[in-house]
C-alpha cells in the first residue's frame, strides 16, 4: 500500500484538478488573489497527505501532516465561501464542490481518528 491508495488522496486530488479550472474563471483581478489562495490551499491538502504518508513511520508526525491537511481544507471551504458571496455566477459551482470538500474533510478527520487509535510506530 502507498499514499496513491488511500481515498483521501484520491478524493483531494480529484478536488485540486475541479478547483484549479474553476479558480481560473475568476476576474483577471483575483486570479492572483483569490484565486492564487485557493489553488494553493487544495493543493496543500493532497500534499501534505502524501508529505505525512512519507513520515508514516514517526506516528506523530504522520498525525501533524494529516491536521496540516485538515486544516487546508478548512482554508479551502473558506475560500469557496468567499467566492460564492462575491461571484453569484459561480455560486453553484462552488456550493457543489463545497459539499465535496465538507465530505473530504469528514473523511479526513475519521482517518486522523484511525491512524490515532491503530498506527504502530
Amino acid at each position: 500500500m502507498n499514499y496513491r491508495d488511500l481515498d483521501i488522496y484520491k478524493l483531494s486530488l480529484e478536488l485540486f484538478f475541479k478547483v484549479h479550472p474553476l479558480s481560473m474563471m475568476l476576474p483577471k483581478h483575483e486570479l492572483f488573489e483569490l484565486g492564487s489562495q485557493i489553488r494553493r490551499s487544495a493543493d496543500s491538502i493532497v500534499t501534505n497527505i502524501v508529505e505525512g504518508y512519507g513520515r508514516r513511520m514517526y506516528k506523530a508526525e504522520y498525525i501533524r501532516f494529516l491536521i496540516y491537511s485538515h486544516s487546508s481544507t478548512d482554508e479551502t471551504l473558506n475560500h469557496l465561501q468567499k467566492i460564492a458571496t462575491l461571484y453569484p455566477e459561480l455560486r453553484e459551482d462552488m456550493q457543489n464542490i463545497e459539499m465535496e470538500y465538507n465530505r473530504l474533510g469528514s473523511k479526513i478527520n475519521a482517518y486522523i481518528k484511525f491512524v490515532q487509535t491503530n498506527w504502530r510506530t
